[in-house]
């Protein structure tokens, strides 16, 4: 198992609330991994933190091979990471052509036609993003991962607000862009959908983390039953 990146024991508090007490996150070269947890309980704090964009109070990130206590999202990004927020990842400013194209530059990265060919968005490139559905948008959002060859992907629940066929091809998207080499890590609530693309479940729950190993393992953990799938979920993800 090759850990490409890692937040280990991180803590995190928001004045006088603590959200995370000893978290920890793992991205594996050629894996999809996905963490599971209610609203609320650290996963986008954690995965903030593991890319750099805020400052935990304890912990260490290590990434390529360096540590780092206090990882600036510029630097990682420059040595392979690429992070999907929860939140539009295009400026309204350019059309995606444009923007795909600033990427290609920078990173030396592949080519945007075959990408956006890959994920349908192949006549949607000289639109501005806001001209685009939000299924559409997001699978432009993954032509620039595409396009981008990184080392690492985190994105933060990214099948929020799309529809079931789209999640679906976005899955199918993300499981491609883990074959090829690349560690992907996900968050978010499709239980199905991300069960079925995942290789491995971490659970996030009262400012921990536990690592659950590949699905069918998670569904058969009892705490993991009760505290998050509940009887509905646990049915369907049978």
């Amino acid at each position: 198992m090759s850990v490409v990146l890692a937040a280990e024991c991180v803590t995190k508090s928001f004045r006088e609330r603590r959200v995370l007490s000893s978290a920890s996150l793992r991205a594996v070269k050629g894996q999809l991994r996905v963490i599971f947890g209610r609203n609320g309980e650290g996963k986008s704090t954690l995965i903030k933190i593991a890319v750099g964009r805020i400052t935990a109070d304890s912990g260490a990130v290590h990434f390529d091979g360096r540590a780092y206590l206090t990882p600036r999202f510029h630097e990682l990004a420059s040595r392979g990471l690429f992070y999907l927020p929860d939140h539009d990842l295009f400026s309204s400013a350019f059309t995606i052509r444009r923007q795909l194209e600033m990427i290609r530059r920078q990173f030396d990265g592949a080519s945007i036609d075959a990408a956006a060919d890959r994920m349908g968005v192949l006549d949607h490139l000289d639109r501005r993003p806001y001209k685009l559905s939000g299924g559409e948008l997001r699978r432009a959002e993954l032509a620039a991962i595409m396009v981008r060859c990184p080392q690492c992907v985190l994105a933060d629940e990214p099948f929020r607000g799309v529809a079931p066929a789209d999640a679906e091809h976005l899955a199918e998207a993300f499981r491609q862009i883990a074959s090829t080499g690349v560690a992907v890590v996900l968050t978010g609530h499709e239980v199905p959908t991300l069960l079925e693309a995942a290789d491995h479940i971490t659970w996030c729950t009262s400012g921990t983390t536990y690592e659950l190993g590949p699905p069918s393992s998670a569904v058969r953990d009892e705490a993991f039953q009760r505290g998050y799938l509940g009887p509905h979920l646990y049915s369907i993800a049978r």
